[in-house]
């Protein structure tokens, strides 16, 4: 498989799509954040002195997904046609996790899995940022692809990853 990201010399290029079709694209990511159960209390309960972590982090992630182009160079800047971030909570000991999730779709020429994983990324930095006054020992964890659809390559499914939302 060649990079098709850097030229025949070897220096870096954005890749050139003009040519190929649009498509409706779909990419699935998931990440999670760790942390202390006191920390994640009070997360569930609303109780963290900056306000409602998960809303600022869920408006925080579909922005970032919207600026991907900006933020990771070779990356195309796409008008999404959708970005929904969404978050699971699990109580636990000794660390108690917030499960994150975003789905991006276009109807573009390329595909749309940075922008997921960006939305996912930022909304885990926004958590933290949001709590570390009262937990430093936050953990970022597993931020990952685990579906894409559409374009050249069709679907690609991470093996093992269960509660998919369901193909249209």
């Amino acid at each position: 498989m060649s990079l098709t990201h850097f030229d025949e010399r070897g220096a870096a290029r954005m890749v050139d799509v003009g040519d190929k079709p649009v498509t409706r694209r779909e990419a699935v990511a998931r990440g999670a954040v760790r942390m202390a159960p006191e920390t994640f209390r009070r997360i569930a309960d609303r109780t963290v002195e900056k306000g409602d972590v998960l809303g600022v982090a869920r408006v925080a992630g579909i922005m970032a997904a919207k600026r991907t182009g900006e933020l990771i160079p070779m990356c195309h800047p796409l008008g999404l046609s959708s970005v929904t971030v969404d978050f699971r909570l699990r109580p636990g000991e000794p660390l108690a996790t917030v499960e994150i999730e975003a789905v991006a779709r276009v109807d573009g020429k390329t595909g749309v899995e940075m922008e997921a994983l960006t939305a996912v990324s930022v909304a885990a930095l926004t958590i933290y940022d949001m709590c570390k006054a009262v937990d430093r020992g936050m953990v970022i964890d597993a931020v990952r692809l685990v579906r894409k659809r559409g374009g050249k390559s069709g679907t690609w499914v991470r093996p093992g990853e269960a509660d998919l939302p369901p193909e249209d």
